[in-house]
This record gives structure tokens, C-alpha cells and sequence, in this order.
């Protein structure tokens, strides 16, 4: 099983109000994504379009 400092995520309590939660549960599901893959999803893309983390891009293949 990993822990967080073999994957590098740090768990925290989020305190969300009801028709917030349901309205995120529901665009996961509209999305087939978990509730917690849908909050990270919209926190990255908030990061990304505010300047304040940059989109990594992935190191380029070895296959031939």
C-alpha cells in the first residue's frame, strides 16, 4: 500500500456545505470521475488558469 510520501498527496478535511457537495458529486458522475477525482480535477484547472501551477508534460517515450 502506498503513503502519502511514496505518491506525494497530502490528505485534509474539506468542510463543504450540502448543495455545493451534491453539485460536484454530480458533475463527477457526469464525468465518471470520484467525488475526490473531480475536486482535484477543478482545483488543478483553477491552479492552471491562474498562472499559479504549470501543466507538467510528461518526459517523451523511450519506445522505438
Amino acid at each position: 500500500m502506498a503513503t502519502e510520501k511514496d505518491n506525494k498527496t497530502k490528505s485534509f478535511v474539506l468542510r463543504i456545505d450540502a448543495k455545493t457537495m451534491a453539485a460536484v458529486e454530480a458533475w463527477a458522475a457526469d464525468e465518471f470521475r470520484s467525488t475526490n477525482g473531480q475536486l482535484q480535477w477543478i482545483i488543478a484547472e483553477a491552479l492552471h488558469r491562474s498562472g499559479r501551477l504549470k501543466k507538467t508534460i510528461p518526459p517523451p517515450s523511450t519506445d522505438k
